[in-house]
C-alpha cells in the first residue's frame, strides 16, 4: 500500500488525491479479483490499474470533484520523508505532461522495463522510449534553469 501511495503521489502531486486514486484502484481490483488472480504478474496488474485510475481522475470534470476548504477538520497522518527535496522533485514532475510523468515514474522510480511500462499504459514501446526521452530532456532543462537562477553551475 505504501508503494502504491508513493507512486500515486508522484503521478498526481497531492497526497489526498493519491489516497483517492489508491482507493479507486483497490475498489477496481476487488471488483475484478478473478482477473487479478489469473494475472501472470499481479503487482504489474495492480500498478496498471493504479496508473489508469490516475489518468481517469485527471479527465473527471472539475465540478464532480470534492472541494477543499481552508480549515482542515483533523490532523493528517505524518508522511515519511524519503526524498530530501520533495518539493523540488514535485515541481520538476509537474513540469511534465501527464503521460510523460506516468512514463518517467514507472520507468525510473518504480524501475519497470520499457515493455512493462508499455503494457501498463497500453501504449507501444516506441512511445515509452520517446516519452522517456522527452520527459528526461524536459527535466534536464528545468534543472538547468533552476541552477542558473540559483547561481549554481
Amino acid at each position: 500500500m505504501d508503494r502504491w501511495r508513493r507512486s500515486a503521489y508522484l503521478l498526481c502531486q497531492n497526497w489526498h488525491t493519491a489516497d483517492d486514486v489508491v482507493s479507486a484502484a483497490i475498489a477496481k481490483l476487488y471488483r475484478h479479483w478473478r482477473q487479478v488472480a489469473w494475472a501472470e504478474n499481479r503487482d504489474a496488474y495492480a500498478q496498471r490499474v493504479l496508473t489508469r485510475c490516475w489518468l481517469d481522475e485527471r479527465r473527471r470534470p472539475w465540478y464532480s470533484r470534492e472541494q477543499s476548504r481552508a480549515a482542515v477538520p483533523d490532523l493528517a497522518a505524518a508522511v515519511p520523508e524519503t526524498v530530501t527535496d520533495r518539493d523540488g522533485l514535485a515541481a520538476l514532475l509537474r513540469s511534465l505532461a501527464p503521460k510523460q510523468r506516468a512514463v518517467v515514474v514507472l520507468r525510473f522510480y518504480l524501475d519497470y522495463s520499457v515493455e512493462e511500462t508499455a503494457q501498463l499504459l497500453g501504449i507501444s514501446t516506441g512511445t515509452v522510449k520517446s516519452q522517456s526521452a522527452r520527459g528526461l530532456a524536459t527535466l534536464r532543462t528545468a534543472v538547468k534553469g533552476q541552477c542558473q537562477i540559483g547561481g549554481n553551475r
